[in-house]
């Protein structure tokens, strides 16, 4: 399984492909130059239970800190992850 990063302008995905299978992914919007909205996070059935959610939301935590950005989940999955996971807050707004 591959994990992609997709960026266009202010929108962007992160997403794990198996073979020719998206087995989940979750998109976020730039809003200005300092804030990064995670909007959704979707993980295909078949992949349920492998904790592919979590693992996107950490990738979007690991650019958030690679590029000083903070992050407003928007996404109740999202919200999830971080209500849970005190070490991901540094980047939580």
């Amino acid at each position: 399984m591959v994990l992609h990063h997709e960026q266009r302008e202010t929108k962007g995905q992160f997403k794990f492909i198996d073979g020719e299978e998206i087995a989940g992914f979750m998109t976020y919007t730039m809003a200005g130059t300092e804030k990064l909205i995670i909007e959704h996070t979707e993980v295909n059935s078949k992949y349920k239970g492998l904790g592919i959610g979590k693992k996107l939301v950490v990738a979007g935590v690991e650019f958030a800190r690679k590029n000083n950005l903070k992050i407003l989940p928007l996404c109740p999955f999202a919200r999830g992850v971080f209500a849970r996971n005190k070490d991901l807050r540094d980047v939580h707004v």
